[in-house]
């Protein structure tokens, strides 16, 4: 969680950061590195409907920005870059980020989420299975979702009321619930980003990862 913070605290377009849990030991980590955090319910069903809860506390900040805890291989460029999207985009209820797998990327890994995008850049439909489909053999890259989501805030107020997504619960997926009700997602394309931690696996990766560049404390 600290490489998060850390990267969050040298993006440009962010005011005021904080980390949101329900776990007393991420609150202890965060503090003792001098970060902010705030408590939350424990029964919220997803990030979203968490920050949600935090947003209320938050009644002068129109843009919330999303940076998922287990990404901390996220790049201040692509935070500012996703925010700038949906600052330039108000119509658009949510913005998000993806890039193309690469060389050695398993595609049909489930923890690695996909995403198809219309001409515009506004998602589609985003997945756990392989989409698009190469049912044809296409040169179509193939998108890896990364996590971190901006929205509006009353867009956020919103969205914990929506009703149940029956895509969402099916991919556990939250950003499903938005598409199921016919909002709006606009994708913030980028060409390299690490990869989030979903399993022990990614774990040992990202370790080695953070070695090789000598970030590892």
């Amino acid at each position: 969680i600290r490489y998060v913070y850390e990267a969050a605290k040298q993006a440009t377009v962010l005011d005021h950061l904080v980390v949101a849990t329900d776990d007393d030991r991420v609150k202890e980590a965060v503090e003792a590195f001098g970060g902010n955090c705030i408590m939350t319910s424990k029964d919220h069903k997803s990030g979203t409907d968490r920050l949600a809860e935090v947003s209320e506390h938050y009644k002068d900040y129109n843009i919330i920005v999303n940076i998922q805890g287990d990404e901390p291989g996220i790049e201040p460029a692509l935070i500012d870059g996703v925010a700038r999207l949906k600052i330039r985009n108000p119509t658009w209820e949510m913005t998000t980020a993806a890039r193309p797998f690469v060389a050695g990327e398993d595609p049909l890994q489930p923890n690695r989420v996909k995403v198809v995008m219309s001409k515009k850049g506004k998602a589609l439909y985003f997945s756990r299975s392989l989409i698009p489909f190469p049912r044809n053999k296409t040169n179509l890259p193939i998108h890896l979702h990364l996590g971190i989501y901006v929205y509006q805030r009353d867009f956020l107020l919103k969205f914990h009321s929506l009703p149940d997504s029956g895509l969402e619960d099916s991919e556990s997926l939250e950003q499903l619930r938005a598409l199921e009700n016919d909002y709006s997602i606009g994708v913030y394309t980028t060409e390299s980003s690490l990869p989030g931690v979903d399993t022990p696996e990614d774990l040992a990766t990202m370790i080695g990862l953070f070695k090789a560049k000598g970030l590892l404390r």
